[in-house]
């Protein structure tokens, strides 16, 4: 999944998701909290993915997941393509009008536009471009 789209939360907590999205993501699939304050949007086979290593985990340290799984949330669009954040949700990424969303390859990313704006920022910087590209061996 890749591109970018802004799109408004209505006033009973639903977002649109781009049909480009929604062909990639399936009938359903799952708002969980994400990294640096935004929540991540997973197919019901990256899910899957992600439960099987979880289920791998020693109990010790499956414990650390024991928020993530408490605020996730299985979501199925409507009719007009949108799906229903959980208020639980949208508090924790601060989503109240305006959202970003972000492809990242495996899952999608939405954003509270000033969360995410020095988040872009650095990522645009051409040194910090040059530096990730090289970790990652471009």
């Amino acid at each position: 999944m890749i591109g970018q789209y802004q799109h408004n939360i209505d006033a009973k907590g639903r977002l649109f998701i781009p049909a480009k999205f929604r062909e990639e993501l399936g009938d359903s699939f799952y708002v969980a909290i994400g990294l640096d304050g935004c929540l991540s949007v997973y197919s019901d086979t990256k899910w899957e993915d992600l439960m099987a290593k979880f289920h791998a985990l020693p109990v010790s340290q499956a414990t650390k997941m024991r928020a993530f799984f408490a605020k996730a949330a299985k979501c199925e669009p409507d009719a007009q393509g949108r799906i229903l954040i959980p208020a639980h949700l949208r508090q924790y990424a601060a989503l109240e009008r305006e959202v970003i969303i972000n492809g990242m390859s495996k899952c999608l990313e939405l954003w509270n536009p000033e969360r995410w704006a020095p988040i872009e920022d650095a990522g645009l910087d051409p040194e910090n471009l040059a530096a990730a590209m090289e970790e990652l061996g471009f």
